[in-house]
């Protein structure tokens, strides 16, 4: 367990009291299921293709995507679209925006985010989605202590997910990749997500946890003012989610349990 250093009383002891907090907002990739991974493999396999066909034809060296630096600065946890963008942007590189109807051949930042969106269900149908073990058992306590719950996600197959991994139930709301679009809602770092989830609890911020392994997730934690952030390290980076707002990092979410 690592608690954050930004000069603030740190939480101690460092678990969750359901006497000071009312509801417990997750994220899902990464954080409740194992698909973060197939997320960077899915980002990584289109990058690494376009930089390749761009290199080529301008006559210039390949820069393979860093499936962790990169996915980290850029990707993960934002909407699809918005980590085309970031990325792009990291490699100076300008694509027309397009439509969400653009398909995978189009060279446009939703045409490359379908063509990922493609590799990543493809993987799901052929593998399936597995949950993380401390994610659920923190998950069933908060429930069980009368904790509200809800899912944050920029995906926009979080429903599936929760369906087929019969996760649904155990959440009050979810607000997702779909419902962010619907409602106008800005994507991770801004806290829009995570507020509107709050608002439909009936929460206020400072009364409501928020569990996120991605560096624009804790940052979001934070810009929306929520009572405590913590930050799930699943790939190593506990420091840079310390530094990005995460009040406590942990490796295994049980520590946390009320």
């Amino acid at each position: 367990m690592t608690q954050g250093a930004s000069g603030e009383q740190p939480f101690h002891p460092p678990s969750i009291d359901p006497t000071k907090f009312d509801a417990v907002l997750f994220d899902l990739d990464g954080v409740l299921t194992k698909t973060a991974v197939v997320h960077a493999t899915a980002w990584k396999r289109l990058f690494d293709e376009y930089l390749q066909a761009k290199a080529l034809r301008d006559h210039v060296p390949f820069q393979p995507f860093d499936i962790l630096l990169d996915y980290q600065r850029y990707v993960d946890g934002k909407l699809r679209y918005d980590g085309v963008r970031a990325f792009l942007e990291s490699r100076h590189i300008v694509l027309p925006n397009g439509t969400a109807h653009d398909g995978p051949e189009q060279e446009t930042v939703q045409g490359l985010g379908n063509k990922k969106d493609g590799y990543f269900q493809a993987h799901l149908a052929q593998h399936g989605i597995e949950l993380y073990d401390d994610a659920m058992q923190l998950l069933r306590n908060v429930r069980a202590q009368g904790m509200r719950t809800a899912v944050v996600s920029a995906s926009k197959h979080t429903a599936a997910v929760l369906q087929k991994t019969g996760l649904a139930d155990f959440f009050q709301t979810r607000v997702d990749g779909i419902e962010s679009e619907r409602l106008h809602l800005a994507g991770k770092p801004a806290p829009d997500g995570f507020l509107e989830a709050a608002r439909r609890l009936q929460v206020d911020p400072p009364r409501a946890i928020v569990v996120e392994d991605a560096v624009a997730g804790v940052q979001a934690g934070r810009n929306g003012g929520f009572g405590l952030v913590i930050g799930v390290d699943r790939t190593g980076h506990a420091e840079d989610l310390i530094r990005n707002g995460a009040h406590v990092v942990t490796a295994d979410l049980t520590e946390l349990c009320p």
